[in-house]
């Protein structure tokens, strides 16, 4: 059966992981567990320069799937620029972002090409997580709200949406951590309430172990595999 590419807003909710690359390394900033977490650490400690690489496993839940749908494969970001999401299961598929266009590969099949201008919350998702790449706390609150919560052993960031168009697509992304690794990405939805979560680094190695929705879940909040 052939697939069908989606909206382009269902795009942008997907490539957000993407756009928050961090590629987090699997070491961990030893901090005593009392120690309260604020925006500006937590920035500075996930921010990463290019090239950089990472396995992922990404795990979307509907009300209209029977069971969460779960892909793995690996986010690189060969240079500054550019931003590479590739999925090698349970179908293979290359998503480039690059010079303001998105590219999507798949076997068998012509590569489909659009403008991020065509996209405008993608387009600003790109330069927002750009900022965040680089640590830039003052661009980043330009555009969203941001609320850490949690120890710097255990630590959440909760990012809101200031633009309307964005807060339409996308309720809030959640970053979720130890230390100075980014382990998951959570993406919640405006309006169905749908969450995509997107393990990386560590988490996504552990999550190997993990045999259903809600021990995925719990790993992606911080919880070891069971």
């Amino acid at each position: 059966m052939q697939r069908t590419t989606p909206p382009s807003s269902t795009w942008a909710r997907r490539l957000a992981p993407a756009l928050l690359l961090t590629l987090a390394s699997a070491a961990t900033f030893a901090a005593p567990a009392e120690s309260p977490v604020e925006a500006d650490w937590i920035l500075a400690k996930i921010a990463r320069p290019a090239p950089a690489r990472t396995p992922f496993v990404e795990v979307r839940g509907s009300k209209l799937l029977k069971a969460p749908l779960r892909l793995t494969g690996e986010y690189r970001r060969p240079d500054a620029d550019t931003l590479v999401r590739e999925v090698r299961s349970p179908y293979a598929e290359t998503t480039t972002l690059r010079a303001g266009e998105a590219t999507i590969e798949r076997a068998g099949q012509s590569p489909r090409r659009f403008s991020l201008s065509r996209v405008p919350e993608l387009a600003g998702l790109q330069n927002s997580f750009g900022a965040l790449l680089g640590g830039d706390h003052a661009a980043i609150e330009a555009h969203y709200r941001l609320q850490a919560d949690g120890t710097r052993q255990r630590w959440t960031l909760t990012m809101t949406p200031k633009d309307a168009a964005l807060a339409s697509k996308v309720q809030a992304i959640v970053l979720n951590g130890r230390g100075s690794e980014l382990r998951c990405i959570q993406t919640r939805a405006a309006g169905n309430g749908d969450t995509q979560r997107t393990l990386l680094a560590g988490a996504a190695q552990e999550a190997a172990k993990a045999t259903d929705a809600a021990a995925l879940v719990a790993l992606c909040e911080g919880a070891p595999a069971r």
